[in-house]
């Protein structure tokens, strides 16, 4: 009996321990959360020579960039797949050298990027906007903003770690404001903690000859959640989006939605059982002056179930989640999907060349 006592009295001290680390983790956790404003500025309001002019064509491309570590020889946990880390140090150096490269070749003069790390243990504490500064001529205009700013994210095993990653928004045209507007975040206390607080990364471009704007929108909305957060989060897009049309601005929304548009035919991309399954937005909810658009004839994601490298597309998950959504009064010439075989990330950009009406 007092061997089993002297057992229990040591599993009670254990036990208490626990619960004593736990305790102060969440403490600590709590303390660090990362708790953005409604609206932060990026870049404040200034005096800026407006170039953008009506009838030229422009080009953007939108890219998710996976943190330079998503590239084809990665699986992800949270899709399926068991990797934490899924890129070497070596790696990340050429995936993000690769997606510098090709944004360079395309040229265009507005980039808009998701999931790049500024200080992260998955990329290895790398600052990935000095990578891709060198894709537009010195001097461009840039702006970033958290989506995921958590002190340590203790999950799984490993775990994640440090993140700091945003969107980044490059332009070869000068903005006169930016903002970091926060979205709703659908984790409560205390997942929410070392959780993703998404945002719209929103920049504003004057139009010569008025007294218009570009607003330009950069997103990537929720994945991980059971819905609720996508629906919130595109309401409030839309919101913003209606109330710039109304007061006569162009607007054009891009990035990673993570939701399929009910107008673009998504026959050629069903979603297997078991996988990963992608939100929808009702292209009715915009109304009448919006038009929503996706190059359905190539992929823009990959599942990160397993590795890409060395399969086949027969059987293999991809989806149409990426793209860019346009008031009436911007004229979209051109969508494309770029097919760059998912091989520097789990997403191919996708590329839109517009004309101000």
């Amino acid at each position: 009996m007092k061997i089993i006592g002297k057992a229990l009295k040591i599993l009670g001290c254990l036990l208490l321990a626990l619960i004593l680390i736990i305790a102060v983790a969440l403490g600590v956790f709590t303390v660090a959360e990362y708790r953005p404003a409604d609206t932060e500025t990026v870049i404040a309001d200034h005096e800026t020579e407006a170039v953008l002019e009506t009838g030229k064509a422009l080009t953007i491309v939108s890219w998710n960039c996976g943190y330079g570590a998503l590239g084809d020889n990665a699986d992800f946990f949270m899709d399926g797949g068991s990797s934490v880390y899924t890129a070497d140090r070596d790696r990340v150096s050429s995936n993000l050298t690769g997606i510098s490269e090709k944004l360079s070749a395309l040229s265009p003069d507005i980039i808009i990027l998701q999931e790049v790390d500024i200080n992260s243990s998955r990329s290895y504490g790398t600052d990935e906007r000095n990578e891709f500064r060198k894709t537009l001529p010195e001097g461009a205009s840039e702006a970033f903003a958290y989506n995921f700013n958590a002190l340590y994210v203790p999950y799984p095993l490993p775990p994640i770690g440090h993140v700091e990653s945003g969107l980044y928004t490059l332009s070869r045209i000068q903005a006169r404001t930016a903002e970091r507007i926060s979205l709703p975040v659908p984790f409560s206390w205390p997942v929410r903690l070392v959780n993703l607080k998404r945002c719209l990364l929103v920049s504003r471009y004057p139009v010569k000859g008025s007294d218009k704007e570009l607003v330009l929108i950069n997103l990537h909305l929720e994945a991980y959640d059971s819905g609720e957060g996508k629906e919130a989060q595109t309401r409030q897009l839309v919101s913003l989006m209606q109330a710039e049309y109304e007061k006569g601005n162009y607007v054009i929304a891009g990035g990673d939605f993570n939701q399929r548009f009910t107008n673009i035919d998504q026959s050629a991309y069903p979603v297997y059982d078991g996988m990963w399954q992608p939100g929808e937005i009702d292209a009715e909810a915009f109304g009448e002056g919006f038009t929503l658009l996706m190059d359905n004839t190539t992929p823009s994601c990959r599942s990160l179930d397993r590795p890409w490298a060395g399969e086949t597309a027969e059987n293999f998950q991809f989806y149409l989640i990426d793209g860019f959504i346009v008031s009436d009064n911007v004229i979209p010439d051109a969508v494309e999907t770029l097919d760059f075989n998912f091989t520097c990330s789990d997403h191919n950009p996708v590329r839109m060349t517009f004309t101000l009406r």
